[in-house]
């Protein structure tokens, strides 16, 4: 069972390429904060500007800087099965926890499709699958009902929901049984999605500010929810300001203004506006987060 906060990890570029030595400060990184675990070469990590063999190189690296200290779900979406195949085959070779598969975007499959896509990549490798649901960029929505068929397969073991219909978890819960683990994909829903029955979150906004998303997530598990929620009052701009335009630019900029890495990001996505950066400055400040990076 995956729990708590777990970053969607950004792949850090320099001059375009990937810059591995970044990539191993941020795994410590998000170690020494506190995070859950980490999700190398989801959507958030720019998979679908990285070829294949830059793919697999992010997940290996990731695995050996990670060394056992934080758990490794790697990014092994495609909507093209033999592609997905052979992603998941590599992570479970060099070491990854699991595997998030994100439903197959542009194809728009059927239910019965999906079945035959996730039973695939199921049978390809001994590795937990995590279902990724996120209907707004993917097109598709995994239905319960599909979910549920899934679930009775022995290493499809949770989803990440991004759809932001809290009704959806008891749903999920009610469909695949109490054990199915259910991690929001969705950081402003993150508090109530745990209210409803969620354990987790995997996170954008945790790129720039782990230990408060860990916090967060500590307080829900715990069941303080006032404490979680005056977490999440500091939070929320930033939510909101990442997402002003993909949310990936605007984590990666937040993040240069710590000085974690580099703003660099690929075609077609490019730099922010330099209003939506003040926007993130601003609510970087709310959170107390440039002041603690200026100390």
């Amino acid at each position: 069972m995956f729990t708590g906060s777990i970053p969607a990890l950004v792949t850090p570029f320099k001059d375009g390429e990937l810059d591995l030595e970044c990539l191993k400060k941020l795994v410590d990184w998000h170690v020494d904060q506190g995070s859950s675990g980490l999700v190398p070469v989801g959507t958030t990590g720019e998979s679908p500007t990285l070829s294949l063999r830059e793919h697999e190189v992010v997940v290996e690296e990731v695995v050996k800087f990670a060394a056992g200290r934080i758990q490794v779900i790697a990014g092994a979406g495609a909507n093209n099965t033999k592609e997905g195949v052979r992603l998941i085959t590599h992570a479970a070779e060099v070491g990854a926890d699991a595997a998030l598969v994100v439903t197959p975007y542009y194809n728009k499959p059927t239910a019965r499709g999906l079945i035959a896509h996730y039973t695939a990549m199921h049978d390809a490798a001994d590795l937990p699958i995590v279902i990724y649901n996120i209907p707004g960029r993917s097109v598709i929505d995994m239905k319960t009902a599909t979910m549920a068929e899934l679930s009775k397969l022995p290493r499809i073991i949770g989803v990440k929901d991004a759809t932001g219909d809290l009704a959806r978890v008891a749903q999920t819960r009610m469909a695949c049984g109490p054990d199915f683990c259910q991690l929001s994909g969705e950081d402003a829903t993150a508090v109530g999605f745990n209210a409803m029955g969620g354990v987790g979150c995997i996170s954008v906004t945790a790129n720039v500010a782990p230990k408060l998303c860990a916090d967060m997530q500590a307080a829900t598990l715990a069941g303080d929810y006032k404490k979680a929620l005056a977490y999440q009052d500091l939070l929320m701009p930033l939510h909101e300001a990442i997402f002003v335009e993909p949310g990936l630019c605007g984590v990666k900029f937040a993040m240069s203004e710590l000085g974690l890495c580099s703003a660099e990001v690929r075609l077609p996505l490019t730099e922010l506006e330099d209003s939506t950066k003040e926007q993130i400055r601003s609510a970087m400040k709310h959170a107390g987060l440039l002041e603690k990076a200026a100390a």
